[in-house]
This record gives C-alpha cells, sequence and structure tokens, in this order.
C-alpha cells in the first residue's frame, strides 16, 4: 500500500479492525518513511457485476459511484458516513442476493431510494429528485404528495 502523502509504498499495518458487520475490514497504517499515518479499507468486490443502464449500456458495477450519489444526496444532513456505509453495504448485500451477474440500473435506483427513505426523508427526494427524473414540478409536488400520505413526512 503506498503513502498517499510521499508515495512510498513501504508502510506498516498498525491496527486492524472489522467494519460494517464483519464485512470489511479497517486498516490504520503509518508509513515508515514519513510517518503519515492513514486508514485504509478491505471489502469483498462484488465479482462481475454488470449494471445495465437505461440506454441498454453495459458497465460493470462501481461502489464509488453509487456512493457519491448517495453522498450528494446527503449533503449537509444529520446523516454519518456509518450510517451511509452501513446503506451501501445493505444494497450490495441485496444485489449479491439476487445471484445474477447483470442487474438494471433501475433495480440499484430502487434499492438506494427505500434504503434513503427510512434514514432521512431529504435526502431521499434529493435522491429522487435526480433518479426519477422529475420532468416537471408538478411531477416533484405529486411524489411530496405521496409522502404525506404515507405519513412518510410531516405537512
Amino acid at each position: 500500500m503506498k503513502c498517499p502523502s510521499c508515495l512510498s509504498d513501504n508502510t506498516k499495518v498498525i491496527d486492524s479492525r472489522d467494519v460494517d458487520d464483519f464485512r470489511a475490514i479497517r486498516r490504520r497504517r503509518e508509513c515508515l518513511k514519513c510517518k503519515n499515518r492513514f486508514t485504509t479499507y478491505e471489502r469483498v468486490e462484488l465479482q462481475n457485476l454488470l449494471v445495465i443502464k437505461k440506454d441498454g449500456r453495459r458497465e460493470s458495477y462501481d461502489r464509488n459511484k453509487l456512493e457519491n450519489g448517495i453522498l450528494k444526496a446527503c449533503e449537509k444532513r444529520p446523516i454519518s458516513k456509518e450510517q451511509i456505509d452501513k446503506m451501501l453495504s445493505g444494497i450490495e448485500r441485496k444485489l449479491q442476493s439476487t445471484c445474477d451477474t447483470e442487474i438494471k440500473s433501475k433495480q440499484i435506483g430502487e434499492l438506494a431510494i427505500k434504503a434513503l427513505k427510512k434514514v432521512d426523508k431529504v435526502a431521499y427526494i434529493r435522491f429522487a429528485s435526480v433518479y426519477k427524473s422529475f420532468d416537471d414540478l408538478k411531477s416533484f409536488e405529486e411524489e411530496l404528495k405521496g409522502l404525506k400520505k404515507r405519513k412518510l413526512i410531516k405537512r
């Protein structure tokens, strides 16, 4: 592992611990050259999972893409990084359990929306506004009305 500060590959692990219900390992490292300390994470990679986009293109699943979308939705909200990591891991567990090697981007979006709805209604609306591509204000208002009917947000 290279040091992000000086790019030396002479580092040592200071501490290791399981995180995310034993689905990842957090390692605290120290560069032996510049003494910089940094953290790395090791997790199981979803093997050969292809995402089928709306236009039919296929691309490899990328956790970072999903994480970035969720992070944007959660910006300036009282949601911890740990909560976001749990959401991502939950989504990935569901993806793995399908046993499919190809999954539609719509399915991933639906899983993300469900996870966000449970955690924070504002983040859910932000994500939904991009994911569902509301055409106009009326369709956005209808989504909000639906949430109010299901008592997911206060009036």
